[in-house]
């Protein structure tokens, strides 16, 4: 029992990683109905940003929960510029073409940002950036003592701060979609942009906010794994990527709370399997999910069947 509440934990603190990052490419995909496969190497940033940040302010020799805020809050915004450049440069001016051009576009810019950030060294102070290929270590932002100890199962403390700031963000989406003028303005876009701009709705800029506020979730999910899993490299965001990717397929792409419950499950579902089997399964059994979930079901668990009229 001891054995199957500890995956238990790992699992749901693996999940929300995911779900965070879900919620990104189902946004996107909601409004523009495209894929970002820059928004994994746009995690890896986050990290990076919290990585850089951290040095520069000090964090890293004198942790504290008001640094560890400035950082976490420092690198969502350094994401969120990135997502709105990604989208107002790459994104936009192919906006009327053929999906398949935005598809390799995105490819391009995940290419970019992951070899980009192996270049050796141009700026050496007061920080080396780019961060050259070999990895970092992160900081520790917070020192928050021994892990927890409950009927058994250890938690670590970073992971439960960081499952209740994930669960607080999700929630904060959630609020913003569906209680706010913005959220209203965007699921009008979602659903018609064409008719949507013909009643006032700025659809620009509500996709290039779009952007800015799933590249801020993919940030901070950077920062909360960066902090319990403190090895950061380049190729950091492309597994966890390429995963949330599935979670989001999973919940029903285009589903807020199915990027939610795809992440969740997800990372359960890794976590059981690495654990009762074998760990090298880890990464096969999100993409075992993926060919499974598009066979029996692909619209996802939240997703609606539509049929396209030709």
């Amino acid at each position: 029992m001891t054995e199957f509440l500890q995956h238990l934990v790992n699992g749901l603190s693996l999940g929300t990683i995911y779900a965070l990052i879900a919620l990104g490419y189902t946004m996107v995909y909601g409004v523009l109905k495209l894929i970002n496969f820059a928004h994994g190497d746009v995690y890896m940033v986050g990290a990076f940003a919290g990585y850089y940040l951290g040095s520069v302010t000090g964090t890293d020799r004198a942790p504290g929960m008001v640094g560890a805020a400035l950082v976490t809050l420092g690198a969502m915004a350094i994401c969120g510029a990135l997502g709105y450049v990604i989208e107002r440069f790459a994104y936009r001016p192919l906006r009327n073409r053929a999906r398949l051009t935005a598809l390799i576009t995105a490819i391009g810019v995940s290419f970019l940002l992951e070899y980009g950030f192996q270049l050796s060294p141009i700026v050496r102070s007061p920080v080396e950036f780019p961060p050259g290929p070999s990895p970092r270590f992160f900081p520790a932002l917070l020192e928050l003592g021994e892990p927890l100890t409950f009927l058994g199962v250890t938690v670590p403390r970073i992971d439960l701060l960081g499952l209740l700031v994930a669960l607080l963000l999700m929630i904060g989406l959630q609020l913003i979609v569906y209680r706010t003028r913005f959220g209203m303005a965007m699921r009008a876009a979602s659903f018609d942009p064409q008719v949507a701009g013909l009643m006032g709705i700025p659809v620009n800029r509500i996709i290039s906010w779009t952007f800015v506020l799933g590249s801020a979730l993919a940030a901070a999910a950077g920062i909360i794994n960066a902090s319990s899993r403190p090895k950061i490299e380049p190729l950091f965001g492309l597994m966890s990527g390429l995963k949330a990717f599935v979670a989001a397929v999973l919940g029903g792409i285009g589903s807020v709370p199915g990027a939610m419950v795809g992440g969740l499950v997800l990372g359960l579902t890794e976590e059981y399997v690495a654990g009762y089997t074998s760990s090298q399964y880890r990464d096969a059994i999100a993409f075992t999910v993926l060919i499974l979930v598009l066979l029996v079901r692909p619209e996802g668990l939240f997703g609606r069947a539509t049929v396209e009229k030709v």
